[in-house]
């Protein structure tokens, strides 16, 4: 089965390769990326952990499926977003993105693959719902998420402990019905 390949205006959505293991191993110890993910990356990870995760990825075993976010041009690792868990019977995905290096913040690389995959989510993979938690401090993400149309549906008060200090958790999500509303619209 040949995977399909999203392309957008900066970003290429395209399948995990072998190859990607060292760009991926530069984010998953950088503190100014991980900083923003969940405490699965509160300790190093060894090469063999991120191997394992993509070797995981790449047999098409478990429950998520995702893409690399790459430069359409050179189709060069930028990042990865994932459909980390899927629940079939009730049509829902969970989304994680991550884009792996500071000097790509704020490109809109993040917001394009967003779109890109909530696209594919609702017409290729017939899901109704999409939902992501994000920190409240991650105002970059926020607006990046609601700019794609997803909405805050709740907050876990000081859920999180980064930096010092607790953060509150947001919840947010996106039904098919209102994507296909501000996409008619």
């Amino acid at each position: 089965m040949t995977m399909p390949r999203l392309k957008g205006q900066t970003v290429l959505l395209r399948e995990y390769r072998r190859e990607d293991l060292p760009w991926m191993r530069r984010w998953v110890n950088d503190p100014e990326i991980v900083e923003y993910l969940s405490d699965i990356f509160l300790y190093p990870h060894a090469e063999q952990s991120t191997e394992s995760y993509l070797d995981e990825i790449l047999s098409g075993e478990g429950n998520g499926r995702g893409f690399v976010i790459a430069d359409p041009a050179t189709e060069a690792y930028l990042g990865q977003v994932n459909l980390d868990s899927i629940d079939w019977k009730n049509r829902v995905g969970r989304i994680g993105i991550v884009i792996g290096s500071a000097e790509n913040f704020g490109r809109g690389y993040g917001t394009e693959a967003m779109r890109l995959l909530v696209e594919f989510a609702f017409r290729e993979m017939n899901l109704n719902r999409l939902e992501l938690e994000v920190y409240e401090f991650n105002e970059r993400a926020i607006r990046s998420y609601e700019r794609v149309g997803f909405v805050q549906e709740g907050r876990l008060r000081e859920r999180q402990y980064k930096k010092g200090r607790y953060w509150d958790v947001i919840q947010m999500g996106l039904l098919k019905s209102d994507w296909k509303a501000n996409a008619s619209g």
